[in-house]
This record gives C-alpha cells, sequence and structure tokens, in this order.
C-alpha cells in the first residue's frame, strides 16, 4: 500500500471510465478493503456492490462503467460523520490499485439504488460511488462539473486552520508536527467542494467545527457537511498515523468561541 499521503495529494473524482468490466479479482479486493473501513463512531455500516444493468440503476453524471457501490446505515446521532470517515479509507485504497471512484449524493435514480439496498424505514442511504478504471480524457460534461465547482482549488490554509481562537488564523510554518495532518485535511474532497471543516489547534488537541452552508441541513437522506466532516476527520487520522502521531479521537466541546453557522463536531488529541 502506498502512502496515504501520497493517495490523498494524487486522487480525483472520477465520472467518465474507460469502460471495461472490473475483474473477478479485482471485484473481491475492493469488497475486502470495505471490511477494514471503520470509523471512530462505532457506526454499523454495510457496503454493497451493485451492477446497473442487473439493478436498473443510473446517474445523469456517469459514463463507461456499470459497478457502484452503495451504503447504508441505521439513522442514529453522527452516522454522516461515520460514514465519511469509513467510505473515505474505500475511496483511497480503490485509488492505491487504479479504481476511480467519485461521492454521488443527488445525481442519480435514488429510488431505484434504495431498493437495490433492499433499504428498511429506519435506514438511510446517503450516498453511492461509480468504480472502475478512469478513461484516457474526461467527457465534456465531466469537465464543465469539474470547472464549475472549482474541484481542483482548495481554500488557503490560514483560512482553514487556527491556533487556540477563531482570531489566530495558523501559518504552514507555525504547524510543527500537526503539519502534515492538517495538509491531509485540506486536500480533502466536499460536496460542491465547500471545504466546510475547520480546525483549531490548542494544548494538543485538534478541535472540528464544521463552517455550515445554506442547502445541506435539511436533507432526508442526510447532511452532506456532515459526511465532508467525516473525511476530514479521516485524513487527519491517516496524517497523524504517517507522521508518527498517537492521535486520540474524543468529543468534548472546549468551549472556543465560534464565528456564525460554525459547529463543534470532534476532536482529536495528539498523545
Amino acid at each position: 500500500m502506498e502512502k496515504y499521503s501520497k493517495l490523498i495529494r494524487e486522487r480525483r473524482s472520477v465520472r467518465t471510465f474507460d469502460g471495461q468490466k472490473i475483474s473477478g479479482d479485482v471485484l473481491e479486493q475492493l469488497k475486502s478493503f470495505t471490511e477494514s473501513c471503520d470509523n471512530p463512531y462505532g457506526v454499523p455500516i454495510e457496503y454493497r456492490f451493485l451492477n446497473a444493468k442487473e439493478h436498473g440503476l443510473k446517474s445523469q453524471v456517469i459514463a463507461g462503467t456499470d459497478e457502484f457501490v452503495a451504503v447504508k446505515m441505521k439513522r442514529q446521532p453522527n452516522f454522516e460523520e461515520a460514514l465519511g470517515y469509513s467510505m473515505e479509507q474505500f475511496v483511497l485504497d480503490a485509488w492505491s490499485i487504479g479504481i476511480g471512484t467519485t461521492w454521488i449524493g443527488g445525481t442519480m435514480d435514488r429510488s431505484a439504488f434504495e431498493r437495490a439496498m433492499d433499504l428498511s424505514e429506519d435506514e438511510v442511504m446517503p450516498c453511492v460511488s461509480p468504480i472502475g478504471r478512469a478513461a484516457k480524457r474526461m467527457s465534456l460534461k465531466e469537465t464543465v462539473m469539474r470547472k464549475g465547482v472549482g474541484a481542483d482549488r482548495r481554500k488557503a490554509f490560514e483560512e482553514l486552520f487556527f491556533t487556540d481562537s477563531f482570531d489566530q488564523p495558523m501559518k504552514e510554518e507555525n504547524a510543527g508536527s500537526m503539519l502534515l495532518p492538517l495538509q491531509m485535511v485540506r486536500l480533502g474532497p466536499s460536496a460542491v467542494n465547500k471545504q466546510p471543516w475547520r480546525i483549531v489547534v490548542a494544548e494538543n488537541c485538534a478541535h472540528f467545527y464544521i463552517a455550515k452552508a445554506k442547502g445541506f441541513e435539511n436533507s432526508a437522506h442526510g447532511n452532506m457537511q456532515k459526511i465532508d466532516m467525516g473525511i476530514a476527520l479521516c485524513h487527519f487520522s491517516l496524517g497523524a498515523k504517517e507522521a508518527g502521531l498517537t492521535a486520540e479521537f474524543e468529543i468534548h466541546d472546549p468551549g472556543i468561541p465560534t464565528p456564525d453557522n460554525t459547529e463543534y463536531v470532534a476532536s482529536y488529541r495528539i498523545m
């Protein structure tokens, strides 16, 4: 397995695939990846691999593959963050063997996917992803979509990370041992590239906050920005491990004053 920092830096969302069928061996390897996808909230998450032709599935933004992976779980506290953390591990592991993915929360025939997942009343399926090898060239639709959301742009380090309070933006040269984990968070994918994560580093803790944007909170299928926060937590954890740090997950609001529409999510304590 390549270093996760390398995978995070190189990986991109793929919506245009090469049309080649995934071999049985690769599909089994992908299934094995899901078995090791944990999350710090302890929320059980079920992965299923679905063929579009077999189940009548479609997404208007995907071309060149009939294979998808979908997830479901019981609706419960923090299920979105748990999903983001778990599925991002799968996304990176898939990229390590040349398999592309992209997070899809809305641009799909949701009812068909939910039927294929045998969704019960107390379960939720926030998102799915196509799987396959990327085509040599993106489709025009994919190119336009990526340009529209500025997919390759990221907010400045100082806009996302702070020291002790939100009044003190952090510079990269002052990040110390947390530099790699924070860099990994900055590179995370997010819904329409909103990058909602904010981190205040105080007393050896990285406190994660969500900068809430309009249009995400009232979805019946889960808040995509909370899923993004799970992705951020995953990237920090992987970056910390690669940097040789022991990071202990906890939920304990430190009471730091926050800007408007910004809420505490969780913390990592560096031991």
